[in-house]
Parts: structure tokens; C-alpha cells; sequence
């Protein structure tokens, strides 16, 4: 059995993520759902459309993932969880909405997991070399050093 996965974001990060999950994931659109919280909407609009996309998701549990703890799309979501058939995270990112997808077979608890685990491993600090500070192969005969 699959897990729903609602995505509740500042317009317009929910539909993008999603968007984004049905590029690497096209048959994910069934399991995955997406309300963009708009500026100057009353939360409790933003609740009804999110209680109505969590239904449309057909699912026995699922995961909600919001952009940021304590704003509107995370405050929402707390009033949507129960906490045994669906379960929050804040702070979604890309990597920890493809981890979500690719194991939402699994259980409800064991999908936190994994999402929480490819949420922070996704994101790295990445080094890279200036090239004047590169090794030079031996054998690069025409390779000639320049100093400004």
C-alpha cells in the first residue's frame, strides 16, 4: 500500500515540488498532492483546501511535509495531522520529497525516516577546486604555466 504525500508550501514551492517529483516520478501524480498557500488567504481557506487534497490523495496514512516550522503552511498542517495516520515534517526540500516518494510503500513511521535522513543528506556543503590550484599531470607536454 502506498502513502499519500501532501505538500503544503508558500506559493508557489508545493506545485513546484511536485512538478518536480512527476519529472523523475510520472507515475507518482496519484500519491503525491500539493496546495500552494497564497498570500492574503485566511488559514482557514488554506485548511479547507488542504483537508480537501489530503482526501483526493485516497490513502490510509499520510505524509505532510511543509516549508517552514512555525509559518502558515506548517501551522495548517498541524491542524491536519493526528499524528498516528499522518505524521508532519517541516523544512521540505527536493532531496527529501524524491527520498519520501521513492519509499512510500513503507510504513508511516519508517517514511519519516528515510525522509528526514535524505532531507539532511542532500544537503552538503560542495568544495571545488580553483583551477590554479589543480595537480598538473606530468605528461602534459603542452600544458604551460601562466602567472598574472
Amino acid at each position: 500500500m502506498n502513502n499519500g504525500i501532501l505538500i503544503i508550501a508558500h506559493a508557489p514551492l508545493a506545485t513546484a515540488l511536485r512538478q518536480c517529483v512527476l519529472h523523475v516520478f510520472p507515475d507518482g501524480a496519484v500519491n503525491v498532492a500539493a496546495v500552494d498557500v497564497q498570500p492574503n488567504v485566511p488559514p482557514e481557506e488554506t485548511l479547507a483546501s488542504a483537508s480537501m487534497a489530503m482526501a483526493l490523495l485516497d490513502t490510509a496514512q499520510t505524509l505532510v511535509l511543509t516549508d517552514i516550522f512555525g509559518a502558515t503552511p506548517c501551522n495548517v498542517a498541524l491542524k491536519l495531522v493526528d499524528g498516528l495516520n499522518s505524521k508532519l515534517i517541516a523544512g521540505v526540500n527536493l532531496p527529501m520529497l524524491l527520498r519520501a516518494v521513492t519509499y512510500r510503500r513503507e510504513s508511516l513511521d519508517a517514511l519519516v525516516a528515510r525522509a528526514l535522513a535524505g532531507g539532511t543528506q542532500g544537503v552538503m556543503q560542495v568544495t571545488v577546486t580553483a583551477p590554479q590550484n589543480q595537480v598538473r599531470k606530468n605528461n602534459d607536454q603542452n600544458h604551460h604555466d601562466h602567472q598574472q
